[in-house]
C-alpha cells in the first residue's frame, strides 16, 4: 500500500487536504479564424483560414484550513467560459490585442484575461490538436 504523509492511502483520502499544495487545470474549446498580414503574398497564412483551439489553464496554491480546494472548479470554469466566449467564432484579428494572432499572444491575451479572477493562475496552454501545435505560458 502506498503512504503519503506516512499514512495509508485509506487514512490519507479522510485527511483534510488544507497544507498540501496544488495545481489544478480545467480546458475549454472554441473555434476561430485568423490570418497573418504581415506574410509575404503566396504564404497559406496570409490569408484568413480557421482553426479549433482548445486552452487549458492551471491554477496553483496550498488549500487554507477550512477549504477543500485550491479553486473550485466552477470558478474556473466560469472565468474559462467567459473568455473563450470573447474568442469563439470571432475573428481574432478584430479583437482588440490580438491584430497579430499567433499562438503566443492568443496565449498571453488570455492569461491576462483570466489573472483577476483567477489569482492562482500558473499556467495557460493553447493548443491546434488537429496540427498536434502546442503553445505553454509559465507565469
Amino acid at each position: 500500500m502506498t503512504k503519503i504523509d506516512s499514512r495509508t492511502e485509506t487514512e490519507a483520502c479522510l485527511a483534510s487536504p488544507a497544507g498540501h499544495r496544488f495545481r489544478v487545470s480545467k480546458a475549454a474549446t472554441f473555434e476561430a479564424a485568423h490570418f497573418m498580414a504581415h506574410k509575404p503574398d503566396g504564404h497559406p497564412y496570409r490569408h484568413v483560414h480557421g482553426h479549433s483551439f482548445r486552452v487549458e489553464v492551471t491554477v496553483a496554491g496550498t488549500v487554507q484550513a477550512g477549504a477543500e480546494w485550491v479553486e473550485d472548479f466552477a470558478d474556473i470554469t466560469a472565468a474559462l467560459e467567459g473568455v473563450t466566449a470573447r474568442l469563439d467564432h470571432r475573428l481574432l484579428n478584430e479583437i482588440e490585442g490580438l491584430e497579430t494572432p499567433t499562438m503566443e499572444r492568443i496565449c498571453l491575451w488570455v492569461a491576462r484575461a483570466l489573472q483577476p479572477a483567477l489569482p492562482g493562475l500558473v499556467a495557460v496552454e493553447l493548443s491546434r490538436p488537429s496540427l498536434n501545435e502546442v503553445v505553454r505560458l509559465e507565469l
